[in-house]
């Protein structure tokens, strides 16, 4: 029979206990200072809109539609640039952006649609630089060559309609490409101006554009 093993193990001692707590307390501090950063980030967005929606009495006078609640951008959605190149649609944000959508044969309404995209945008003077004109193509086809100078200005991106529409959506009795929708710079569309734009309204999409810059004057920036 083996005789009973009596051994004794050292219990924790008060210097092991105290790095414990201490190692518990760091990494505490660690989440609450992560927590503060993103409170801090965020701060000027909710602020923004805050003043946009609540404080500004004009707000509650838009011409376009405010979609609540705002729907981000889907993740891993993919475009195609004309040149064939892949790209994350992801890509687009940290821009305000105006997007309209049609198929690259883009008839008469399309080019509208495109025409009050660029005179919107140019609308803005030095605010221009904060709002970016996006046309995407639903139909995986190229636009007509003669179109294409006039879209110099413009991101021109290719995407399957079944995916845009996860994202974009048209109002009631609409068609996608009846609209104009506005994304922030975080990707969420959070406007759709009313179907079928023309120069006669253009002026009030304008007005909501401008307000909507105003608001966020604090935290979106000019250029890429």
């Amino acid at each position: 029979m083996q005789p009973l093993d009596l051994t004794v193990h050292n219990p924790p001692s008060v210097h092991s206990l105290s790095e414990g707590a201490h190692t518990g307390a760091i990494q505490r501090s660690g989440r609450w200072k992560m927590l503060l950063v993103l409170l801090v980030c965020a701060a000027p967005v909710v602020a923004s809109y805050f003043t946009y929606y609540v404080i500004r009495p004009e707000a509650r006078r838009n011409f376009g539609e405010l979609i609540e609640p705002q729907r981000a951008m889907p993740a891993g959605l993919m475009a195609t640039t004309l040149a064939g190149d892949a790209v994350p649609l992801h890509s687009l944000q940290g821009q305000w952006l105006l997007i309209s959508t049609a198929p690259a044969a883009c008839g008469a309404q399309c080019e509208q649609q495109l025409y009050l995209q660029r005179q919107l945008r140019e609308g803005l003077g030095r605010e221009k630089e904060r709002l970016d004109w996006v046309w995407l193509i639903h139909d995986g086809q190229a636009p007509a060559p003669a179109l294409q100078p006039a879209l110099a200005s413009a991101q021109v991106l290719s995407i399957p309609h079944a995916q845009l529409q996860s994202w974009l959506q048209p109002a009631a009795g609409q068609q996608l490409q009846d609209h104009l929708y506005v994304v922030d710079p975080q990707g969420n569309w959070m406007l759709r101006f009313p179907a079928n734009l023309d120069s006669t309204n253009a002026s009030k999409a304008k007005r909501d554009l401008e307000r909507l810059l105003r608001a966020s004057s604090s935290w979106d920036q000019a250029g890429r």
